[in-house]
């Protein structure tokens, strides 16, 4: 075999690599996220032997996707805080409390992204996240679950996404000692997304 000959390999992944460039490329546009088919979540640990987990389900949300460079590629999101739900009407209440996120006084958390990078195949998303009236960057990192048209004529893409934050650095500082040491919730919170996005006609 010569220096300039290639493999059926190399010749595949190069066709490979080169047919998802196309694809991706293809899905560059303006979107709106899908609220009643996406999901912002979180998790807690409780008393330090559980998890509790809970989400949002109210929210209103944009993405700019950028196929060719996705480092041009933008995302904003508001969440109605008033809409958390961990499955326990007196638990949710307490979270809309003072001591929580004091949803009468800052009703809206917002996510505006301020780059995004390509991680060969995944992608991060860094961005500026807004919770009582505090604002600190977080990343976070994606994967990207396809385009799809769906049964109404909707182009949709699809991204699951997950970050860690510690809560008191928003401000989000009650908590409980336990008797047993440590104490009632964690300082970490782990925070998971679903998108499903509708490209703009």
């Amino acid at each position: 075999m010569g220096i300039f000959s290639r493999s059926d390999t190399d010749i595949t992944t190069t066709a490979t690599a080169a047919t998802t460039a196309t694809d991706l490329a293809a899905l560059t546009g303006d979107y709106t996220i899908d609220p009643a088919h996406s999901t912002i979540g979180f998790v807690a640990r409780h008393a330090m032997v559980t998890n509790v987990k809970g989400g949002f389900q109210d929210l209103t949300g944009t993405l700019h996707l950028d196929g060719t460079d996705p480092s041009r590629s933008t995302a904003s999101v508001d969440i109605v805080m008033d809409s958390i739900s961990t499955g326990n009407a007196d638990r949710d209440g307490h979270l809309r409390s003072a001591d929580f996120f004091r949803t009468d006084e800052f009703p809206t958390m917002t996510f505006r992204s301020t780059e995004a990078e390509d991680l060969g195949g995944d992608y991060r998303v860094t961005g500026d996240l807004t919770i009582l009236g505090t604002t600190r960057p977080i990343s976070i990192d994606l994967e990207f679950n396809g385009a799809a048209t769906d049964p109404f004529g909707n182009e949709r893409v699809g991204f699951e996404g997950k970050a860690e934050i510690p809560r008191s650095e928003w401000g989000l500082t009650w908590n409980a000692a336990l008797e047993t040491g440590g104490v009632l919730v964690s300082d970490k919170i782990k925070l998971n997304f679903d998108i499903s996005a509708i490209r703009n006609a």
